[in-house]
């Protein structure tokens, strides 16, 4: 037994200490990276990590001065009278007839009342609770104060509802003692559902051979490193490995021993915990991967995106009639005065938009103020597929290198706003200020210069027609000035026609490049507002959700290095 005393105190030994401020960081941390991956990856990854973090909370709330140590075991391995052989007392009943334990038993070391908000969370029923507290006792029952021992029912019990109340234990409690017999501790079961999935939790891992009275002596050491060499394939090498007998005390006390070391350290709820954040974070590890810009949505896939967002808003089409508008106003103000009636008379290309209209309310200082719909053609079928595809390549590159999950939560947001698209689109360009609204001071003095000409052209028809009337009246005609050979008053009719048409010609080619201007001008401001909308709608979105995989990654490295 010597070798054996050395063994369990070296691996007590070696299980580090666990601070309660570190456990609490990497819980706040596991919490932040629910938080953050709410809504991005599938629920059903994430149900232990919230299980964890509600346990763990209440667990913490309740007394630290108490250590919930289980006994778990299959059917024949001796638990309820290891149980007993502990607690020195006939506590758990032990028959023949399987299974014999139904529920579990709790022996309290110390006053019941402080254990009891421990028990009611753990789910052990009143009438099953036991205090080991005797006056007849002394001291010698006082190294366990605090213990709260548990009998649990059968793990291979033919009755499911049996096994289904030990997995929930086996959850809850802090210290799980592995009960194994000599006949049963290779079973298959006990390695491959429990043991195995324990490996997280060395540090809160015991492993008893119990009815060791039954080996010859000579087998016992045989026996004990065949059990060792299943559990360093079960991945818990290095836990303590005792032999024990319900039948003879001295054979309890190297596991009376560890559990009283137990209870002085009050780490096992600590530990336990610890090595459930490990499991947890193992468990979703492959949720986040190498990092990512925050940012990272490619210019290209961004640009083609735009590109295809103008296409469908109409930008070409109110572009080009931004220009029309601009040749049809400036032909108004700068044409001949004669014939700018007959230009009325022609609709406005910005106006058959509904756009002029529309600028001028964009300008007001309300925002509340409501922007009416255009009258710019809706997008066709092919410009909605290339807008579908831009977004899908947005998401597809932004996801690139994304752990699995991750591509979903992108493309899902990259498309989280295309029913608000066509709105946003159509007032995006109803807001725009195309910039045709106002009159340039030059259309003004073309405009004044050819009323000048025009109303000399007035004036000398006038004047030859007051000296036709002179004439037909018999009265004395009248002596027009005479500039070389011509008459003034025809010199003012002929001339001031033809300049206003030389005006109007030589002008004509300025207001030609002024309105591609005034068209380039207004695209680019147009394209500008629909880049917004697809920032706002598309960019955005994807960008919330690569900076929530960032943040959800910081979180499980947080939650990792910390241990």
């Amino acid at each position: 037994m010597t070798g054996i005393v050395g063994r369990v105190r070296d691996a007590l030994r070696g299980e580090r200490p666990v601070s309660p401020d570190t456990l609490i960081s990497r819980l706040e941390a596991v919490e932040r990276f629910l938080r953050v991956v709410d809504g991005h990856l599938p629920e059903e990854r994430l149900v232990p990590a919230r299980t964890l973090v509600e346990r763990a909370a209440a667990r913490l709330a309740l007394s630290r001065d108490h250590t919930v140590v289980a006994l778990a075991g299959s059917t024949g391995s001796g638990k309820s009278s290891l149980f007993n052989a502990l607690a020195r007392l006939e506590l758990s009943p032990v028959g023949v007839r399987r299974p014999t334990t139904g529920v579990a038993h709790a022996c309290v070391w110390g006053p019941l009342e402080g254990a009891n908000k421990l028990l009611d969370w753990v789910g052990v029923l009143p009438r099953q609770r036991y205090v080991r507290e005797s006056a007849l006792d002394g001291d010698d029952e006082a190294a366990l104060h605090g213990l709260v021992l548990l009998d649990l029912p059968d793990f291979d019990s033919v009755e499911r509802a049996h096994r289904l109340e030990v997995d929930r234990l086996l959850g809850l409690v802090d210290l799980v003692v592995w009960v194994v017999d000599p006949q049963k501790y290779a079973d298959r079961v006990i390695h491959t559902s429990y043991l195995r999935a324990f490996h997280r939790h060395r540090d809160v891992t015991v492993v008893v051979l119990n009815q060791a009275d039954r080996l010859p002596p000579a087998e016992l050491p045989r026996v004990l490193d065949d059990l060792r060499r299943l559990l360093t394939g079960d991945q818990l090498d290095g836990v303590p490995v005792l032999a024990t007998s319900a039948v003879d005390q001295t054979a309890t006390t190297n596991l009376r021993a560890l559990l009283e070391r137990t209870v002085t350290e009050r780490q096992a709820a600590l530990r336990r915990l610890a090595g459930d954040v490990d499991a947890v974070v193992a468990g979703v590890a492959d949720l986040v991967g190498p990092p990512v810009a925050e940012d990272g949505v490619d210019r290209g896939a961004a640009q083609q995106l735009s590109d295809a967002l103008a296409a469908a808003a109409g930008v070409p089409v109110v572009a080009e009639a931004t220009e029309r508008a601009y040749r049809h106003r400036a032909g108004a103000s700068t044409g001949w005065p004669l014939v700018r009636g007959w230009r009325r008379l022609r609709p406005d290309p910005l106006r058959r938009l509904h756009l002029p209209e529309l600028n001028r309310a964009g300008d007001d200082t309300d925002p509340a103020r409501p922007i009416a719909a255009t009258s710019v053609p809706g997008p066709t079928a092919a410009q909605r597929s290339a807008v579908a595809l831009a977004v899908r390549g947005v998401a597809e590159q932004a996801s690139a290198g994304l752990p699995a999950s991750w591509p979903n939560a992108v493309a899902g947001a990259a498309r989280s706003r295309l029913d608000d698209l066509p709105d946003a689109l159509d007032g995006a360009v109803a807001a725009t200020d195309l910039g045709v609204d106002r009159k340039p001071v030059w259309w003004r003095l073309v405009g004044g210069l050819q009323w000048l000409v025009t109303l000399a052209a007035f004036a000398g028809l006038g004047w030859l027609l007051v000296g036709y009337g002179v004439r037909v009246l018999g009265l004395p005609s009248l002596e027009y000035p005479m500039v070389g050979q011509v008459p003034m008053p025809t010199l003012l009719l002929i001339g001031g026609l033809l300049l206003g048409l030389l005006i109007a010609g030589l002008v004509r080619p300025v207001i030609g490049w002024a309105a591609r201007r005034a068209r380039r001008r207004a695209e680019t401001r147009l394209r500008a507002a629909v880049t917004e909308i697809a920032r706002n709608c598309v960019v955005a979105p994807v960008r919330a959700v690569l900076r929530s995989y960032a943040e959800a990654r910081d979180a499980l490295t947080a939650a990792t290095s910390q241990r």
